[in-house]
């Protein structure tokens, strides 16, 4: 099934129960706040998604320095990771694509360690 709303759609990765995968899920009500024309929505890996073409995902991702863009998924090493959910993401954003439902797509990277306020100073700007 295919979005057609003109409303831009970001997904916001984390998990609110591992404290160094959590911290986009925390933005998320100023995000809202910030963005009120955004439609920001904290996804399961492990369920089915309806994507829009173009994405946008907010998301934690290990080694990172700085709040970071990402433009494919080639970036991303299928490594092993912390938890499923950091397994699950990439396997399912790589199925959308593969599966031609997923055109283009922006991965905003949190660095795991970083204050909360320089994080969002950051993804304002992306996302502006």
């Amino acid at each position: 099934m295919k979005v057609t709303s003109d409303r831009k759609i970001v997904f916001i990765f984390g998990n609110p129960d591992l404290e160094i995968d959590s911290l986009p899920v925390k933005m998320m009500p100023k995000l809202r706040q910030t963005f009120p024309d955004i439609s920001f929505e904290i996804k399961d890996p492990n369920e089915e998604w309806d994507v829009p073409e173009e994405l946008t995902v907010i998301d934690t991702v290990m080694g990172l320095d700085e709040v970071t863009v990402f433009n494919d998924l080639e970036s991303f090493d299928s490594s092993p990771r912390l938890t499923m959910h950091d397994f699950d993401a990439l396997a399912n954003l790589k199925y959308l694509k593969k599966l031609g439902k997923l055109k283009r797509i922006k991965i905003i990277g949190v660095p795991m360690d970083i204050k909360i306020d320089m994080a969002f100073e950051s993804i304002v700007k992306q996302l502006r």
